[in-house]
């Protein structure tokens, strides 16, 4: 059922990372954050999150 070495799927960790950051940065647009710092933040996010599902991070 769990396979530890199973190929990763890094288009996957990175929509799913994308989404989440994304729906926390249109709230932050809407408070009146600036949109490219906001768009700036869900990058940072999204790689971030990228490099933990690589090397197995939490």
């Amino acid at each position: 059922m769990y396979h530890k070495n199973a190929k990763k799927d890094l288009l996957g960790a990175a929509a799913t990372a994308a989404l989440g950051a994304g729906v926390v940065t249109s709230f932050a647009v809407t408070q009146g954050q600036h949109p490219l710092i906001a768009v700036a933040v869900t990058g940072i996010a999204t790689i971030f999150a990228i490099l933990c599902h690589q090397f197995d991070l939490p």
